[in-house]
């Protein structure tokens, strides 16, 4: 799979994961100038901003850790342009896909979803 392939394969299974728990999904890849937010969702009155990292391993760390500080930045960012922070109940979150791959088709081993990540 190429890598676009891959963050989507993961980005659908982060989007029905949150749909299974009772999240209804915003927006998906709302893009700005300066920044990407792979999933824009909502849940008791609360808008979630959440960064999908998906991997095959963990071998080089939990695929969370790969959201630096930058990026952080630029989704708060693109989070005051989608709505007004200040007014709305805003959270950050991270949702971690592993997967493995049987004759070239990927299947989820684990989803990992991280609140209040940053």
């Amino acid at each position: 799979m190429t890598t676009k392939e891959i963050g989507d394969f993961g980005e659908n299974a982060a989007a029905r994961y949150l749909e299974d728990n009772g999240y209804t999904i915003l927006k998906r890849n709302f893009r700005l100038k300066f920044a990407e937010v792979d999933i824009i969702a909502e849940k008791d009155g609360c808008t979630v901003f959440a960064e999908v990292k998906t991997r095959l391993t963990n071998s080089f760390g939990n695929p969370g850790e790969y959201v630096d500080h930058r990026k952080q930045q630029r989704i708060q960012k693109a989070a005051t342009c989608y709505v007004d922070v200040e007014n709305t109940d805003v959270r950050f979150d991270v949702i971690e896909v592993l997967y493995s791959e049987t004759n070239g088709t990927p299947q989820i081993t684990n989803v990992n979803h991280i609140e209040n990540a940053f």
